[in-house]
């Protein structure tokens, strides 16, 4: 499979096997058989463990035989395989393999050069959970997803919230792929190969490491209209009982959705960069008016908002109350105007981030879809012709064969093995098997990206040893919350330069930048890349060698009629049926709660393709230039249910904010001491359940009158009680955990550690942070590797803070820093303050 003598794919001629079930473990299959690897998949007799048609998705590009690991023979030829690998997928309990008989360590004793990748629920050194059934909710639930669904879901009263979108498995199969392939490239050098763990509840953290940084001391100009609501209501002891239709009124009006004429709503997300609420309110007729009314446009938002001349500015988020109600009630207005799709036109062509909200049913048919290659087609041997999430990760100059996947094919054993046979891979000699390098190191990693994704991308290379250099402009096109806020978790382990690459001067400092780095990354549209040099004929004058890496929001292998729309995480969202699920209707869509829900995945996603170029610029000499996309990442995020084909039911997964599972046997009660826990009674666990006190009645009730018996047994007993009496039945259940809880339990004052050794949840305390406030955050800790470093990341520099050094490691003298400075071209810093008050 993709191992044809002409392929161009950047895995050719990498061998895997996979022996995953359910969803993470196959994704990370999926992607490496995406990307032109050979794997062969794995599963019992009896067929897989999750019986959904979205295993067509996660085993094309698969050779699938049957092994029973339970009998001498299956074991033997399960060995066998692993012989022949270069990478051996598992995402069982942990030691669960290794008691059938493969046991990884012994495996890279004889083969040192065999990468192995575990990817538990929980991780082996958690001695709490490890052994749990790690089902995504159970996950979710101990991980304090569902009880921290943003700020919306605490207003309206509805706490805990489920979700079905599989956040950890797609967090951890995106980190477990590109940390295999990271350490694919590495053996190039080292001819060393590693054993790897990626714990999923540890994977979900780091997806969603932006909501639980807590900085003491916010300055309140950074508190939004539902933060202020929610401290008053606490303070004077209100219900939080607030209904959909008020809660919007305290949205920013570039922070929300507006009905159109077509009956459709349209999300409008553009409320901190310098321009782009301004293009937003010219391209809606009513910039002019808002002006002359006294609406201000800061120059200099990073002044304390004392000195600024008015109380607030276009283009600084969130927006006081005045101004967002005046603003908002104008933009609802014009809005009616005209339909969702006339609006989508209106903004991307005129650079304004905002998108219709669509359903995922419309997505996976969508025109741009299709004709971009972010859904494509496969004539999978059991459903058929099935439309499928394309490609999640691609390079430009093989994507059109990445557009084309095998479907899944089943075969005996000996085409398998054969097939791995065929395949000769040749190595260096291994080094001391003492080495202790990190996978990146020695590399250098010039980050032109904004926001979340590109740069979180660069920020996790930084932990394996990359060198990254982030360039910002002289004079910021975001505001402070963006930046500095976004920055205290993107920004970790970079060094921070500030200069006008526009003028000559800091085109000059520029070209000399890209020609001495390894990697280039940036999200940015094919014209931005174009006008700045760095499409791949114009790279290959400045800097020959160097592998660049594009991120963006809407972009596919082929180009489309929105390659080039800007966007956010919010407005794939929107696109791609997240925020309708999750709100549950047209008239009241609502953001998937959780910052960076897509954002962080895509930059690991980025990381993944600059592996691949990396490895193969090693084996093949071809320079790459790496791509994925917001979009590309949404099929992932979805893959339960992102495809169609004919005789498909009714696109009818759970949605809504009442929702709290998908059946009573997979979904949360609360219990007799007002805790809630997370029932995940799956296949036979579920006949086990029929047969405990209380439950016995169970099965014989008709299905409209099961909830409710649920409901009042579960009432009964404690959720302790009930955790323990189902754990003895070998039956998932947790009590709600949340993050200020995890957050209390598993910090410890910042020590130089990255946090791999500390189990499934591990934060730090910097009492001494560079912002003048005491921060906690998330460990760079998901990603455990026995010979490669992985090393804690420093805190964030002020913005500008490294100009003079990189500038002088670059040529420049202390003459040429002083006059570069002066006239405006290279900047030290955007404030006097680190976080502007």
């Amino acid at each position: 499979m993709n191992s044809k003598a002409d392929s161009k794919l950047p895995l050719k001629g990498v061998k895997v096997v996979d022996f995953g079930q359910f969803i993470a473990g196959p994704a990370v299959g999926m992607l490496l058989g995406d990307l032109g690897a050979t794997v062969v998949h794995v599963d019992p007799p009896s067929g897989p463990f999750w019986d959904n048609p979205a295993n067509a998705v996660l085993n094309r590009n698969k050779l699938i035989v049957s092994l029973d690991l339970k009998t001498r023979d299956g074991l033997d030829k399960a060995r066998a395989l692993c012989r022949e690998a270069d990478i051996v997928i598992e995402n069982f309990r942990p030691g669960k393999l290794s008691r059938l008989g493969l046991d990884f360590a012994e495996m890279r004793k004889q083969r040192p050069e065999l990468i192995t990748l575990s990817i538990p629920g929980f991780a082996s050194d958690d001695a709490e959970r490890r052994e749990l059934k790690a089902y995504e909710s159970i996950i979710a639930a101990s991980s304090g997803v569902f009880t921290d669904m943003g700020l919306n879901r605490v207003l309206l009263g509805i706490n805990p919230s489920f979700s079905p979108l599989p956040l950890a498995s797609a967090y951890g199969s995106m980190m477990a792929a590109s940390s295999a392939v990271l350490a694919l490239q590495a053996r190039q050098v080292t001819g060393l190969g590693d054993q790897i763990e990626v714990p999923l509840a540890a994977a979900v953290m780091e997806g969603l490491c932006y909501n639980s940084l807590k900085l003491e001391g916010m300055p309140r100009r950074y508190l939004t209209q539902r933060e202020v609501e929610i401290d008053r209501r606490r303070d004077a002891g209100l219900a939080m009982d607030m209904s959909y239709e008020d809660l919007q009124e305290l949205l920013d009006p570039f922070y929300r959705s507006y009905m159109c004429k077509d009956g459709r709503m349209f999300y409008v997300v553009c409320p901190s960069h310098k321009h782009h609420a301004r293009r937003c309110l010219q391209a809606l007729g009513i910039y002019d008016e808002l002006i002359a009314e006294g609406l201000n446009e800061q120059d200099n938002t990073y002044l304390p908002v004392s000195q600024w001349e008015s109380d607030t500015s276009l283009g600084v988020y969130p927006m006081p109350k005045k101004w967002a109600d005046i603003i908002a009630e104008r933009m609802k207005r014009v809005f009616l105007t005209r339909t969702s799709q006339e609006w989508q036109k209106v903004f991307g062509k005129t650079g304004i981030p905002g998108a219709p909200q669509r359903w995922l049913q419309e997505w996976i048919h969508d025109d741009y879809a299709e004709m971009s290659g972010l859904m494509i087609e496969v004539d999978d041997p059991v459903y058929g012709m099935m439309i499928q999430p394309g490609p999640v990760v691609w390079l430009e100059e093989s994507g059109e064969e990445a557009l084309k996947p095998a479907p899944r094919q089943w075969v005996e054993f000996d085409e398998a093995l054969s097939s791995l046979q065929a395949i000769r891979t040749e190595l260096l000699k291994p080094r001391q098997s003492d080495d202790k390098s990190g996978w990146m190191s020695g590399v250098r990693i010039l980050d032109l990206c904004n926001v979340i994704a590109g740069p979180h991308s660069a920020c996790y290379l930084a932990r394996f040893g990359a060198e990254v250099i982030k360039l910002e402009p002289a004079t910021p096109l975001y505001d402070s919350w963006n930046t500095v806020i976004y920055g205290m978790s993107q920004m970790r382990e970079k060094r921070s330069v500030l200069a006008d690459i526009t003028s000559e001067k800091g085109r000059e400092f520029f070209e000399k930048l890209v020609a001495g780095v390894d990697i280039i990354v940036w999200n940015a549209t094919d014209t931005q890349i174009r006008k700045m040099g760095l499409d791949e004929q114009s790279l290959k004058a400045m800097n020959p060698d160097a592998i660049f890496c594009k991120l963006d929001c809407f972009g596919g292998v082929r180009h489309g009629t929105r390659t080039d729309y800007i966007g956010y995480d919010d407005l794939v969202q929107a696109s791609t049926g997240i925020m309708m699920r999750f709100g549950g209707a047209m008239d009241r869509p609502e953001e998937h709660a959780h910052v960076g829900t897509i954002d962080v995945m895509c930059g690991f996603g980025g990381t993944l393709s600059i592996a691949a170029a990396l490895y193969q610029k090693y084996t093949t000499g071809r320079i790459g230039r790496g791509r994925t996309s917001l979009s590309a990442n949404s099929g992932l995020l979805q893959v339960p249910f992102c495809y169609d084909y004919r005789g498909r039911g009714l696109f009818d997964e759970p949605s809504g904010p009442d929702i709290t599972g998908y059946d009573v046997c997979h979904r949360f009660y609360q219990t007799a001491d007002g805790e809630f826990l997370m029932l995940n009674a799956y296949g036979d666990d579920a006949h086990r359940l029929e047969k405990l006190s209380g439950f016995e009645e169970l099965a014989g009730l008709e299905p409209e009158k099961r909830d409710v018996h649920m409901v009042a047994v579960f009432a009964r007993d404690t959720a302790s009680n009930w955790v323990s009496r189902l754990a003895e039945a070998d039956i998932a259940a947790v009590v709600f955990d949340n993050l200020d809880s995890l957050r209390s339990r598993y910090s410890r004052e910042a020590d130089g550690t990255p946090g791999t050794d500390r189990g499934s949840y591990s934060f730090s305390i910097y009492s001494d942070h560079p912002s003048g406030h005491v921060v906690t955050q998330l460990d760079p800790y998901a990603v455990r590797s026995k010979r490669a470093v992985v090393r804690a990341l420093r805190p964030p520099e002020k913005f500008g803070t490294s100009t003079r050094a990189v500038l002088s490691e670059f040529g420049y003298s202390d003459r040429d820093i002083e006059a570069l400075l002066q006239s405006g071209d290279v900047s030290e810093s955007w404030s006097e303050e680190y976080l502007p008050s």
